[in-house]
């Protein structure tokens, strides 16, 4: 009887100390929650001017960590130690961090295109000796397409620290057909039929003209250049018409 009698008693006295903690803590958790789930729509409201990939993911991301540290918080007011709880988690956060560096290194790379957008899906680049148009920027790599129909996966950690040519920023795309020429050429009468052929096309330009240019001399002859410039995506076309059309012109 004695023996129950002390149980009781510490039940009673453990429900003294920690009915109190548990309920603050509840209230913590409850008012905590609400919290975060607020501050994430705000944070998502404010993120509406990014790109949806990465609005979405700092959402989550600040969401999760929010969430890790609420917790944390109330295990600790209900009375777990929490210290050796965090040393783990800030050690296991480091060698994850330099477990993926790389993978790090391209999020950071993706997260500065998403923001300050050197190109845009759709926009034909040339990076790190690769050129296609790009279809698709993800947070870890920027997808390209090819003219030959190949898929190449350019991780963003190198092209945001690379040099950028962006073919299409300007809205439009240089058409430049070089052909040889024997002397004597009269570049007069060139210019007098090639220029209003180029001008012709449908896909060329008005502004800047279409024009025709010397670009070196040799012996016997000199190189030409047929310029001319068409919106952006349809230079490949434009430029197969007008190899042959010129082709067809230079003969006769």
């Amino acid at each position: 009887m004695n023996q129950l009698t002390s149980y009781a008693r510490q039940f009673q006295d453990i429900v003294v100390l920690y009915l109190p903690r548990l309920f603050m803590a509840g209230v913590a958790l409850m008012v905590g929650w609400w919290l975060i789930g607020w501050a994430s729509r705000v944070v998502a409201k404010a993120s509406r001017h990014l790109d949806v990939s990465l609005a979405s993911f700092l959402t989550s991301l600040i969401n999760i960590v929010l969430k890790v540290l609420l917790l944390i918080s109330v295990a600790g007011m209900v009375g777990f130690e929490t210290t050796s709880f965090v040393a783990i988690l800030g050690a296991a956060g480091l060698a994850v961090g330099l477990a993926l560096q790389g993978t790090l290194a391209n999020f950071a790379g993706g997260v500065l295109i998403l923001i300050f957008k050197p190109y845009v899906v759709g926009d034909t680049i040339e990076s790190q000796g690769k050129s296609g148009e790009v279809r698709e920027i993800q947070i870890f790599n920027t997808i390209l397409v090819t003219g030959h129909g190949d898929t190449i996966i350019l991780p963003n950690g190198a092209t945001s620290n690379n040099v950028i040519i962006n073919k299409t920023a300007q809205n439009k795309a240089l058409v430049e057909i070089v052909a040889d020429l024997e002397n004597p050429t009269d570049l007069a009468a060139l210019r007098a039929w090639a220029i209003p052929l180029m001008a012709a096309d449908a896909d060329v330009l008005p502004t800047p003209a279409p024009q025709v240019v010397v670009t070196a001399l040799k012996p016997g002859g000199l190189s030409v250049a047929f310029r001319a410039y068409t919106a952006a995506g349809f230079s490949g076309p434009a430029q197969a018409r007008l190899i042959e059309q010129l082709q067809q012109a230079l003969v006769r």
